[in-house]
This record gives C-alpha cells, sequence and structure tokens, in this order.
C-alpha cells in the first residue's frame, strides 16, 4: 500500500462522515502537514466537528519543506495554501489527497501523485472497506461538499453504482 500525504479538507469530511478508519485501511502511511494539523486544532476550538490528529496512532504530522523557496501558496498566488509542499519531503512518491483546486494544480505542477476525497470513496470501495459511495456521496454533499453532476456522475460510474440504486 502507498504512502498518502493529506490535506485538511479530506480529514474533515471523512471524520464527519465517521470514515476517518478509511485512512489507514488505504495506505501504509499516512502524512499530515503541520499546518494542516493546526487548521484542525483551531477548528476544533471554534466548535467544529474535527478529529485530534497529533491522537491518531496511524498519523504522522510533518513539516513540509517549501518549494524553490516559496510556498505552494506562493508560488501559486494563495495567501496561505495547506497543501504547501505535500509529498515533497520523503522522495518517495506518495499520494497526495487534495480537494481544493488551487493546491491540485500546484501537485499537478509538481508532478505529485495526486487523488481526493471522492478518489478514496471509490478506493474504499473497491477493497471492500465501504458497501456503496452513492450514500457516502450524498452525506458529503448534505456536509457541504460541493460536487459537480458530471463529476458526481463519473464517481459513481468508477464505482460501478448509478444515480438510481439505493442503499439497501
Amino acid at each position: 500500500m502507498p504512502e498518502i500525504v493529506c490535506n485538511t479538507s479530506p480529514v474533515q469530511y471523512l471524520h464527519q462522515l465517521g470514515l476517518l478508519h478509511l485512512l489507514p485501511s488505504l495506505a501504509d502511511r499516512i502524512t499530515i502537514p503541520t499546518a494542516v494539523a493546526e487548521e484542525l486544532d483551531e477548528g476544533r476550538r471554534l466548535g467544529v466537528s474535527l478529529p485530534d490528529v497529533g491522537t491518531l496512532a496511524c498519523v504522522t504530522i510533518l513539516s513540509p519543506p517549501q518549494y524553490a523557496g516559496a510556498s505552494f501558496g506562493d508560488r501559486f498566488g494563495a495567501r496561505r495554501d495547506r497543501g504547501a509542499g505535500l509529498g515533497t519531503r520523503n522522495g518517495g512518491d506518495p499520494i497526495v489527497i487534495l480537494d481544493e483546486a488551487l493546491a491540485r494544480r500546484a501537485a499537478e505542477f509538481l508532478g505529485l501523485r495526486l487523488t481526493g476525497t471522492l478518489g478514496l470513496l471509490i478506493d474504499a470501495k473497491r477493497k471492500g472497506v465501504i458497501p456503496q459511495v452513492t450514500p457516502v456521496l450524498r452525506e458529503l454533499q448534505a456536509l457541504g461538499f460541493r460536487v459537480a453532476g458530471q463529476t458526481r456522475a463519473a464517481v459513481l460510474k468508477l464505482a460501478g453504482e448509478s444515480e438510481g440504486r439505493r442503499a439497501g
């Protein structure tokens, strides 16, 4: 199984869905950048339902390196991008889990392997960790996770499901 490096929104949504256990079932090593852990801590202080990733045995928290003297956010015009330096510390080929468009563009620019929360759900179904993606996708959207219609259809097709199929 691969190493994964995870940004804030996948951790947030998986926790809120009660599916944070998907991460260690899909990867040998899970790395969370320090800025992501800090953002989750701040959200918890504000009353948002978020995990304390520092207490999770399966997670390693690391400070990511800078890219060419600037963070991803600086390099791509963002004020502060939590995805800064994801996947570049250990010289391996981790899968970077990002949902935000700017961070995804930065990761693609650097040639990093990339997926998002929806890709994790597809992988979890393929490995038999979850029985269906459709009900989880509905719950995600109820939490405010935005999914374009075309993306939703593509995810369900990759999961071998259709919009009409209901969880049973």
